[in-house]
């Protein structure tokens, strides 16, 4: 190759770097190996991370994923992280997209999806200048406290530049979740969207077709944050309430995405036909060519690469695609019924093990119901308690006086269909240890 373009070294191709700011030192950079000695090296650091057992859920979540998945993703032919732009040489692809959009919007039962976004905490930020655009009058948006808050996070970093206001609504402390009289005190002027998660931070579930007619009456639109599992068991956005939710957004790493330290994972959109051309993204379509055979392409692509800046919904100019593919493949092989055991299986779990919590004092924190995570209330400080049980290699959830004050002494706990009943078991018996430890500390 360097002789095919004229270059004496590989080091000639960067001689415009002056060599003042060359560091030749390289001091904490091993000395190159071959194949065998790299896989060596990653079997033995997988080794050092050792088999945990983990109960932290919140927002990213241990599900089982079938071996088919990922033999099938990781082709030639799916293995890619974009969106294809040319037609005519990525049908697979495009078909692959539209089934995807399909299965989604029939899931949250709206009538159109795009092709991804990055996550569901910048999708939120995405929904939420959807709704300003759609709404016209009111750049004020009403989020719970009871969202998670690195979704609340990253939509006030995408929008705080905007003139777009977000204004807090406080959650029922005994239940755990919003209520319409709250929002009576708070939306005291008009706003453009209220946020609905469901189940929302604390895995409690929410009175959605509540919250979904009183945003209505007020002019405001309905957003809903869900997780893509729990709607195989609840109520679908799009029938929430007497009209549906107008928007919906979550984060898809539940449906075939393994946890990887953190990423990448997907956010999924969905909206009514009337909002489609604010939605931003990419939108899969199918048509019919001149021949009459049926064919797919992009449409509806009001990104600024194709329109005015000013003009455009959305910067975005990728998507997850590879964890699209996989979420797609995931929701084929498992399809309706199989999706409704999954979701099932977290339920029954959950509940299994806080029945085997009581008698150790343990108590849900709030009183509405969850799906398949929840608060816990240990009535000693969680940190102490969460760093005992990582002794035994059990991960035991989240210390919620990280998220707040308030909520000292709380665990968010998740249970998924991957733990059984034997992992339960050890799970009380390990926790019994650690409050045992603490409380007579106290």
């Amino acid at each position: 190759m360097l002789e095919a373009i004229g270059a004496d070294s590989i080091e000639a191709l960067f001689d415009e770097i002056p060599e003042a700011l060359k560091d030749t030192r390289l001091e904490c950079v091993p000395r190159a190996s071959n194949e065998m000695e790299i896989s060596r090296l990653m079997q033995e650091r997988a080794a050092q991370d050792g088999r945990w057992s983990s109960f932290i859920g919140a927002g990213a979540y241990e599900h089982h994923i079938p071996a088919a998945v990922w033999q099938l993703v990781t082709r030639g032919e799916f293995y890619s992280a974009y969106t294809p732009y040319q037609a005519e040489a990525s049908q697979g692809t495009l078909q692959l997209l539209y089934e995807y959009q399909s299965m989604i919007a029939g899931l949250t039962g709206l009538d159109a999806a795009n092709a991804s976004l990055y996550d569901g905490a910048s999708a939120l930020g995405e929904a939420i200048l959807m709704a300003v655009r759609l709404h016209k009058s009111s750049r004020r948006i009403l989020i719970p406290r009871n969202l998670h808050p690195h979704y609340a996070a990253a939509a006030r970093t995408m929008v705080s530049s905007q003139d777009i206001e977000l204004v807090e609504v406080p959650y029922c402390a005994q239940r755990g979740t919003v209520d319409a009289a709250t929002l009576e005190v708070i939306a005291d002027g008009a706003a453009a969207a209220l946020v609905i998660p469901q189940p929302n931070a604390f895995g409690v579930l929410e009175d959605v077709h509540a919250l979904t007619d009183w945003a209505h009456r007020r002019g405001m639109l309905a957003i809903a944050a869900v997780n893509p599992v729990s709607l195989a068991m609840l109520a679908a956005p799009g029938r929430w309430g007497a009209q549906g939710a107008d928007i919906a957004l979550g984060e898809g790493q539940p449906l075939g995405v393994p946890l990887s330290a953190g990423g990448p994972y997907f956010g999924f959109m969905t909206c009514k036909a009337a909002h489609i051309r604010q939605m931003p993204g990419r939108i899969a379509g199918g048509t019919v060519d001149a021949a009459g055979a049926r064919g797919f392409t992009l449409t509806l692509q009001a990104r600024e690469q194709h329109i005015r800046r000013s003009k455009a919904t959305s910067n975005i100019c990728t998507n997850q695609g590879l964890a699209v593919a996989a979420a797609t493949i995931h929701m084929a092989l498992l399809g309706p019924s199989g999706l409704r055991r999954v979701a099932q299986a977290c339920h029954a779990g959950l509940q299994r093990l806080i029945d085997r919590l009581r008698p150790l004092g343990v108590r849900p924190r709030f009183t509405a119901p969850c799906f398949h995570e929840a608060a816990l209330e240990l009535g000693v400080p969680a940190g102490p308690v969460l760093e005992a049980m990582r002794a035994e290699r059990i991960l035991g959830g989240l210390d919620l006086a990280d998220w707040s004050a308030e909520l000292g002494g709380a665990l968010l706990v998740c249970v998924t269909e991957t733990k059984t009943d034997a992992d339960l078991d050890n799970y009380a018996r390990v926790l019994s240890a650690a409050l045992a430890r603490a409380r007579g500390k106290g």
